[in-house]
């Protein structure tokens, strides 16, 4: 008799992953200027820390291609040292890197408890009625996909909606949303409010 329970692997038992192949993209080459950039990234870090550098690497992948492929990430580790593997362990572990093509503009709702209790879950209806998407989509244009987030760390100006990782629009109300939409399709940067703590360099 044994204390251990009987594993039975077959295809009804056994547990398949549910992590998805990134897109393989085409061939990829950072763009001179980009490559500039990550070369002076690296001098700010020892030789043998070169993958200090991979969160700022990632960021030109995407910013070169609008999100990241597996061919980018393969990139990324030969010029790091490192496999495709653990450059793909980051990428797949921090929310602000996209997987798959995106819109434009990535809309980004705070969901977490300050915007929560000031209505971010109706901004979101409202933005996904305006734009006839669900959360995780892009419009049939491809200017807009909407995706929802947790913390942005501006409670004080709830609720929060970040624009492609950088430009933010404060105190969103859902009758609001609408005209936001309205006004980025008009003015592009243009219409976010920006957030009230940016210091300016």
């Amino acid at each position: 008799m044994s204390f251990h329970p009987l594993m039975v692997y077959d295809s009804q038992h056994f547990h398949k992953s549910e992590r998805a192949r990134l897109d393989e993209g085409g061939a990829f080459l950072f763009t001179p200027e980009r490559r500039a950039k990550l070369d002076d990234m690296l001098t700010k870090y020892p030789p043998d820390q070169k993958r200090s550098a991979v969160l700022g690497a990632l960021y030109l992948v995407q910013d070169q291609v609008g999100y990241l492929t597996a061919s980018g990430m393969r990139h990324v580790a030969s010029i790091l040292d490192m496999t495709p593997a653990e450059v793909e362990d980051v990428a797949t572990y921090y929310v602000m890197f996209f997987r798959e093509p995106v819109g434009k503009y990535v809309l980004q709702v705070c969901r977490t408890l300050s915007c929560a209790l000031n209505g971010a879950e109706r901004v979101t209806e409202a933005l996904s009625a305006k734009l006839g998407i669900k959360v995780g989509e892009t419009d049939p244009s491809g200017m807009f996909t909407l995706l929802e987030f947790e913390c942005l760390g501006a409670c004080d100006r709830a609720p929060i909606v970040m624009v492609n990782n950088e430009h933010w629009h404060e105190r969103v109300r859902p009758e609001d949303a609408g005209r936001l939409i309205d006004e980025i399709k008009a003015k592009g940067e243009g219409a976010f409010n920006g957030c009230y703590l940016k210091v300016e360099r």
